[in-house]
């Protein structure tokens, strides 16, 4: 099977289906590889169609136990003066590529970049040295259309409302998702706010070619800090009298 046949066979196992983001915070307990795989192969064994995994030594772990799972790998970074960080490097991708990476996930905004690196060049050294794919994590139609043009093999509304120029704007970026829909021709990805199984249905009736969902899935520590404050907000309130 060729290269090419081999990356559409991939691309076309996550049709219609639920990607789940395996994540947590660094100063976490589930910031551990062994628990990270876990949760990923749990993920895996309910039904979902890839997972989504954040740095090598994560992606290795889980790797490791499922050979064969389609899996978008990124690396976040945090650099000095630069607001990119998901794999904001080209040597960054390549160490998520060699821990068994399929799809590589950049920043496809087009903030300054690190080094001078560019979009174009970062996506077209992942195709040509690593073999890779690539998602494109957007946050406008302006950088979705740039990434396209770079030859992103997805699109990602992964950073609406996280970038100072959609800061003002809550995901899930069903608006954004409705206009990558309608005016790119790679797959889209609806990522960022998927709370509910509602909402996940609603996306792809928005004409998702598929759905990432992370917090509302594996992110213990955001939801229990969720539910804390909701419950300390409760208990402020003024009590009913009998």
């Amino acid at each position: 099977m060729t290269n090419n046949a081999i990356s559409l066979k991939l691309v076309q196992a996550l049709n219609k289906g639920l990607i789940v983001s395996c994540q947590a915070p660094a100063d976490s307990p589930l910031h551990n590889p062994l628990v990270i795989a876990a949760m990923a192969q749990a993920a895996m064994n309910q039904g979902a169609v890839g997972v989504r995994l954040d740095t090598p030594t994560h992606i290795k772990a889980f790797r490791e136990q499922c050979p064969t799972t389609p899996i978008i790998g990124l690396w976040k970074q945090q650099l000095p003066g630069c607001e990119v960080y998901i794999t904001p490097q080209f040597h960054h991708a390549a160490l998520v590529a060699s821990a068994g990476a399929d799809i590589i996930a950049i920043d496809a905004t087009l903030r300054e970049r690190p080094e001078g690196e560019t979009v174009d060049t970062l996506i077209s050294r992942i195709h040509s040295e690593l073999g890779k794919l690539v998602m494109a994590d957007v946050d406008t139609i302006e950088n979705a259309i740039a990434a396209q043009k770079a030859g992103a093999d997805l699109v990602g509304t992964t950073l609406y409302g996280y970038t100072s120029q959609t800061k003002h704007l809550s995901p899930p970026g069903f608006e954004l998702l409705t206009q990558l829909v309608q005016q790119l021709t790679v797959p889209i990805i609806c990522e960022g706010g998927i709370a509910s199984p509602q909402m996940a249905q609603e996306a792809l009736k928005l004409g998702a070619y598929a759905v990432v969902v992370g917090t509302a899935i594996t992110g213990i520590d955001l939801q229990v800090k969720a539910y804390l404050q909701a419950l300390s907000l409760s208990d402020q309130s003024p009590q009913t009298k009998a």
